[in-house]
């Protein structure tokens, strides 16, 4: 299980994967770039953003077990996250929108899921993720009512966008399980009257 780290990694590891792949010369000074509400009043250029609008607990996984650490204690029950993402083109013409917008949607399909290998590499810590650990890239396209809402939010003509879900971004617990010692032996006293 990641740790709270996760979040943040999971964004850098996909705006990382989109700048390293992008091809050159045809977007030589595209930028790519996690976006905060306020970065939307004056935006890049030329490139990608990725701004982070929801979080919300993933309801087919909500009840996980509680972990073992590998001290061997138990631990609270991982917190399983899904992470709601608006991918953003920014372009001088409308055209090279349009062209970094495609690629950007045909690169992140190419590529739907992001091993802990890969998502160390962009993570400020390298060991967020434990080996084995994957997230999942879906793309997720919103209603006309939420895209709305969330023009609203970024007070913006609703720029040209998808959304995206990352699922599974699991956030692990350092909160040990108090648990009882073990039983060391057993009374049977079954029908005995106590005074």
């Amino acid at each position: 299980m990641a740790s709270y780290e996760a979040i943040a990694a999971a964004g850098q590891a996909i705006i990382g994967l989109l700048g390293d792949a992008c091809p050159k010369p045809e977007f030589e000074g595209a930028r790519f770039s996690l976006y905060q509400i306020k970065d939307f009043l004056s935006p890049m250029e030329e490139g990608v953003s990725l701004f982070l609008y929801r979080i919300a607990v993933n309801g087919s996984r909500r009840n996980l077990p509680p972990t073992t650490g590998a001290d061997g204690r138990r631990y609270r029950p991982p917190l399983p996250l899904d992470l709601h993402y608006m991918l953003t083109a920014w372009g001088k013409t409308a055209e090279k929108q349009l062209l970094l917008l495609g690629w950007a949607i045909r690169m992140l399909q190419d590529v739907p899921v992001l091993h802990a290998s890969m998502l160390n590499d962009y993570a400020a810590d390298a060991e967020t993720f434990r080996p084995g650990e994957t997230i999942e890239i879906i793309l997720d396209p919103l209603n006309l009512q939420d895209m709305s809402n969330l023009a609203t939010l970024t007070k913006l003509n609703p720029p040209l966008s998808v959304t995206y879900v990352v699922r599974m971004v699991s956030v692990e617990s350092k909160v040990a399980l108090v648990e009882g010692e073990a039983v060391q032996t057993r009374e049977f006293d079954l029908g005995k009257v106590r005074a």
